[in-house]
């Protein structure tokens, strides 16, 4: 697996050298550029570039200037459920083939954030504005994996030690690695889910290179739950092959094997699909790669995707392995339209809005009815 000593240069702002993420990561060691302005920042990247590093080995240290929280943006026309976005980092070490951030992200470099202290005052201003009977869930994994760099960074363990109080708040740290040693011994972790996206083994090797392995991944969702966290899993991009059914059920047997039910609060299931840009960037990063020769069709959002009646024969697939296991997490789909909703769980939700109420309600229901 991939870990920081993949990073072979890091560049950040002379003016934060006094910046506590900064000074952490200058202490591996790892070769340095300092830059004073965004155009000398630019320079630096691209004397990076011409000497050949690869993007995934460069670290740009920055402040970010935008907003941290954000509603996640969905898709267009589907039904979405409305996750709360931290960002603090964008990019990622590992190098999964079909990561939407291939097309999504035209910069070069990781760019981690190094003004993350800021997050904390949005998220307790949002807490503070919205309904105490909503369930929310808060995540940093959208843009990065949540987890490639925590030990480093101390994120995780800040967000998770600051929203503890906050009994409707959920913050959930996604990743594809097992880099969870540092965060096993909070004891004031609140309501704090640790989740994993979750592939099939043939798929982990062929498609996200330098990633945790199944094994790795399901130990350490054991892990996590054995020490009182909630965990999740995220099948997202689930594909279609030869024998993927017996193969996806494998995994889904394997995880209820090692992980206490219990602790499982939400699985997420989504068949692969890309916007019209992604291809060509995926080729351009990964020639040899035949995702993309697959037969797709453009959905209403614009997205290349299996047919209806091949993505409801996954879903519905899934849901009742999942099924056979446990009752108690929310299976939910990710960016999918009221049909698929209605004849996979026979749920008709006009809007993203009763995905959340719903979800929301599950969560509390079956979760924190003796807490919240």
């Amino acid at each position: 697996m991939q870990t920081v000593e993949r990073l072979r240069y890091i560049v950040y702002n002379s003016n934060d050298i006094e910046n506590e993420v900064v000074q952490k990561f200058l202490s591996l060691n790892i070769p340095s550029l300092s830059y004073t302005d965004e155009h000398d920042c630019g320079r630096q990247i691209a004397l990076l570039q011409r000497a050949g590093y690869d993007s995934k080995e460069v670290l740009i240290l920055s402040r970010f200037k935008g907003r941290f929280f954000q509603l996640c943006p969905g898709s267009n026309g589907m039904i979405c459920c409305r996750y709360r976005l931290l960002n603090t980092c964008f990019n990622c070490l590992y190098d999964c083939t079909y990561c939407y951030l291939n097309s999504y992200l035209n910069s070069f470099g990781i760019v981690q954030f190094t003004n993350v202290r800021e997050i904390l005052n949005e998220l307790s201003a949002f807490h503070s504005e919205n309904s105490g009977d909503m369930i929310y869930r808060i995540g940093t994994g959208e843009f990065t994996d949540s987890l490639m760099f925590d030990e480093i960074t101390g994120i995780g363990k800040m967000l998770i030690e600051h929203a503890a109080p906050m009994k409707n708040v959920m913050i959930e740290l996604k990743t594809k690695s097992n880099n969870i040693g540092h965060l096993v011994d909070i004891q004031n972790r609140g309501n704090a889910v640790l989740a994993w996206s979750m592939n099939t083994e043939r798929n982990i090797l062929e498609y996200e290179s330098g990633s945790a392995s199944l094994e790795e991944r399901a130990a350490a969702a054991r892990a996590a739950a054995d020490a009182g966290y909630f965990v999740a899993f995220h099948f997202d991009p689930m594909l279609r092959y030869p024998g993927w059914e017996d193969e996806y059920r494998d995994v889904v047997d394997m995880l209820f094997r090692e992980v206490n039910p219990e602790r499982v609060v939400w699985i997420s299931l989504g068949c692969f699909r890309y916007s019209p840009s992604f291809k060509d960037a995926m080729r351009r990063r990964f020639p040899g790669q035949s995702l993309t020769s697959e037969e797709m069709f453009p959905g209403t959002d614009g997205k290349m995707r299996y047919m209806k009646h091949v993505r409801r024969d996954i879903y519905s697939k899934m849901k009742m392995c999942i099924e056979s296991h446990t009752d108690r997490p929310f299976i939910y789909l990710c960016m999918e339209g009221r049909d698929l909703w209605r004849q996979v769980f026979g749920r008709r939700y006009s809007d993203s809005d009763e995905l959340e109420l719903d979800f929301s309600r599950h969560i509390r229901d079956v979760f924190f009815s003796e807490t919240v």
